[in-house]
């Protein structure tokens, strides 16, 4: 049994605010997706149930990711033409989506709520915040903390996403903006500015499950992410103001990082809050989980 105490309240997060974005069917296996003008079907393993629009809406898609194996490898099947790169826009905040040999495209359309939560407590913080964005990939959440007057450093250890961040930035009409592109290694960078004491009033974290940086440097989510954690408590401010840490490793469960980040922040009071960000497919209604969510902000 467990002992009676204040438990962490786990929410389920999405955006109803998507315009080009929409998830129009789920099921064996497979994800079928409108992003701007195009239609898409993904592998989706998490789609254990059948699907609800016929075959001939299935079948309308523009193009299909074909997994040949690993986790995201594969190659796109292309039924119609696609003109690429072409644009999503949220709220303003635009993404070149462009499509390669993975299933990833650009954008991970669940993390909307992220960015509108970002830009929220950059504004109510009446201050100017200093915010680094680490494993940003293509800078929607930076650019979502530039728009609201932050001065953001975006570190990648991907040239390739470094430039589609910057890219999106401009399309964004943030290009005066004051934004920072690094292509680095996120550990590496986070131990030289604890040397150098630059510190952070908000940190935005998207560490993959597993990855490789720049210099061949290896990072696992598991083993890596308590430390990863504890370099981000040695730049904070002395009042810091956030932190939103996204984890895809969701074979653990939310309680995990959140206890992790509530744990790092101690003695900051503020509050933690935790879940799963969620898509919902418009004509069933079913839920897939994208991703674990981990938030700490002052007040």
């Amino acid at each position: 049994m467990i002992p009676n105490q204040n438990l962490p309240e786990l929410k389920l997060l999405t955006s109803k605010d998507w315009q080009d974005y929409e998830l129009l069917d789920t099921g064996e296996g497979k994800a079928l997706e409108r992003l701007g003008a195009y239609r898409l079907i993904r592998p989706e393993p998490q789609a254990i149930w059948k699907r609800t629009l016929p075959k001939k809406a299935w079948d309308a898609a523009d193009a299909v990711m074909v997994p040949t194996g690993g986790e995201h490898g594969g190659y796109w099947e292309f039924k119609r033409e696609i003109k690429q790169p072409w644009l999503v826009d949220y709220k303003g905040l635009k993404c070149e989506i462009r499509l390669s040999k993975s299933r990833h495209i650009g954008v991970f359309p669940e993390q909307a709520t992220h960015w509108d939560w970002i830009e929220s407590q950059v504004k109510s913080a009446n201050r100017p915040l200093r915010v680094i964005n680490l494993f940003g990939y293509t800078g929607m959440a930076t650019a979502a903390a530039a728009r609201a007057g932050a001065e953001v450093t975006h570190v990648d250890a991907s040239k390739h996403a470094v430039a589609w961040a910057s890219r999106n930035l401009d399309l964004s009409g943030l290009g005066s903006t004051h934004v920072r592109w690094l292509v680095e290694d996120a550990r590496k960078y986070l131990k030289r500015e604890a040397k150098r004491k630059s510190f952070y009033d908000g940190i935005i974290l998207d560490p993959p499950k597993f990855g490789r940086g720049p210099d061949g440097y290896i990072w696992s989510y598991f083993e890596d992410i308590t430390g990863l954690l504890e370099q981000c408590r040695e730049v904070l401010t002395a009042q810091p103001k956030f932190i939103c840490l996204t984890s895809y490793a969701i074979q653990a469960s939310a309680l995990v990082p959140l206890q992790a980040l509530a744990e790092v922040m101690k003695g900051f009071g503020g509050q933690v809050a935790g879940g799963e960000l969620v898509t919902v497919d418009t004509s069933g209604g079913h839920i897939l989980s994208h991703s674990l969510y981990s938030r700490w902000s002052s007040d």
